[in-house]
C-alpha cells in the first residue's frame, strides 16, 4: 500500500487556494492527463502527489521524475527504460518510471525541458498506452495516469515551434494553474505559522512564541518571488536566528546574504581573465566626497572615518526624503541594489 502524502505546505483559506483544492478534488477520480502551471514554489508537486491520493489509483505507485534534472539520452532512458547492450554501461535490462508507474500515476515537473525526441515518445504513450524501451523493438504496454507540471507557458512553447502543440493538446484534458502566494495574502500568516512551530520543535524549543505585529507586517508586505517554499525558508531561518521561547520572533531575515560586507562584484584574478576580455576593462573610481576645503584644498587634519561617514549619512537622509522613504526608490536613486542599501541604513542604524 502506498504511503500517505505529506501535505504541510497545502494549508490555506483564501478563496483562490481553496478554489484549487476544489478543482483537484473534482478531475482527481479521472483516468485523464492533466497539466499543473505554476510559478516556482508554488507547490505543484504537492499537488501532483494530491491528485494521485485522491484517486482510484491511491494504492498503486506513484512516481517522480524532473525533466530538468537529466539529458535528453538519461532522461529517455528514465523514462522508458533500455534493454541489455543498449549502450556502453548498460550491462542489463532496465526498467523505466513508465513501467514502474504500471497501474499508478507517472508525475513529470519541468515538462518543458523535454527534447522533441521525448515529447513524440510521450504522445504515443499517451494515445496506445505502449512504449519501446531504448534499444528494443518490442513494445511494451503500461497503464499510467499521467501528471505534468510547468512553471513555462506552453502554449506561447507551442506557438514558436517550441513544444509540440498536439502533445500539449493531449496533456491539457485539464489544467490546474496555482496562484502565487502574493494571490493568497490570507494565507500568508497561517503557513508562517505552521513552518514555524515545526522549526521550533526541531530546535526543542518549549513552545513557538508567535511574531511580533512588525514581523507580521514584514511578511504581509513582502511579494515573496519564490512563493511558499520561500516563505517556509525565511520563517525558519528567523526561527532558528531568534532561538528564544520566551519572546516573540522579531526580525524575519528575508535575505540570508543581506550584510554590508557582502562583495558587490564578481572578482578574478588578472591571470584567469583574457586581455580582450570586457573585464579587464578598468572601472573608474567613485568621486570622493566633498569635505570642507580651505582655498580649494581639504581642511587637514581631520579624522577621515567620521567625514565619509557624516557624508554617507546626509546623503542617504537627502536620498531617503526625496523618495517619501521608499527603500527600492533610494536605492535606484544612488546606484545601489535594494539590499546593498538595506545593509548600509542597518550599519548606520537608520532602519
Amino acid at each position: 500500500m502506498a504511503n500517505s502524502p505529506k501535505q504541510d505546505n497545502l494549508i490555506g483559506e483564501s478563496n483562490a487556494f481553496l478554489s484549487i483544492l476544489d478543482h483537484v478534488s473534482q478531475v482527481a477520480p479521472l483516468d485523464k492527463p492533466v497539466l499543473i502551471i505554476g510559478e516556482r514554489g508554488t507547490g505543484k508537486e504537492l499537488i501532483a502527489k494530491r491528485l494521485h491520493f485522491l484517486s482510484s489509483r491511491w494504492e498503486q505507485p506513484y512516481i517522480t521524475l524532473n525533466c530538468a534534472a537529466l539529458n535528453e539520452n538519461l532522461l529517455e532512458s528514465e523514462l522508458f527504460g533500455h534493454e541489455s547492450g543498449a549502450f556502453t554501461g548498460a550491462a542489463k535490462r532496465h526498467e523505466g518510471r513508465f513501467e514502474r508507474a504500471h497501474k499508478g500515476s507517472l508525475f513529470l515537473d519541468e515538462l518543458a525541458n523535454t527534447s522533441g525526441l521525448i515529447q513524440e515518445k510521450l504522445l504515443r504513450v499517451i494515445e496506445y498506452g505502449e512504449f519501446e524501451r531504448v534499444g528494443g523493438s518490442r513494445s511494451v504496454r503500461t497503464d499510467v495516469r499521467l501528471i505534468c507540471a510547468t512553471n513555462e507557458d506552453l502554449p506561447a512553447l507551442a506557438e514558436r515551434g517550441e513544444f509540440r502543440a498536439d502533445l500539449l493538446d493531449r496533456l491539457a484534458f485539464d489544467v490546474i494553474t496555482l496562484p502565487p502566494l502574493r494571490e493568497r495574502v490570507e494565507d500568508i500568516l497561517l503557513l508562517a505559522e505552521h513552518f514555524a512551530i515545526n522549526m521550533a520543535r526541531q530546535l526543542h524549543m518549549s513552545m513557538f512564541p508567535g511574531f511580533t505585529s512588525k514581523a507580521q507586517q514584514t511578511l504581509l508586505s513582502y511579494p515573496w518571488p519564490g512563493n511558499v517554499r520561500e516563505l517556509k525558508n525565511v520563517v525558519e531561518r528567523s526561527v532558528y536566528r531568534h532561538n528564544n521561547d520566551a519572546l516573540p520572533v522579531h526580525q524575519i531575515i528575508l535575505d540570508p546574504f543581506d550584510s554590508p560586507w557582502r562583495p558587490e562584484q564578481r572578482v578574478k584574478t588578472q591571470d584567469r581573465v583574457s586581455p580582450t576580455s570586457p573585464l579587464s576593462v578598468p572601472v573608474a573610481a567613485p568621486e570622493s566626497p566633498e569635505v570642507p576645503a580651505t582655498n580649494g584644498k581639504t581642511a587637514l587634519p581631520l579624522d577621515f572615518k567620521e567625514t565619509v561617514q557624516g557624508f554617507e549619512v546626509d546623503l542617504l537622509k537627502q536620498a531617503l526624503e526625496e523618495s517619501q522613504f521608499n527603500q527600492k526608490r533610494t536605492a535606484e536613486m544612488l546606484g545601489l541594489s535594494y539590499h546593498q542599501l538595506r545593509g548600509i541604513l542597518k550599519k548606520y542604524d537608520l532602519l
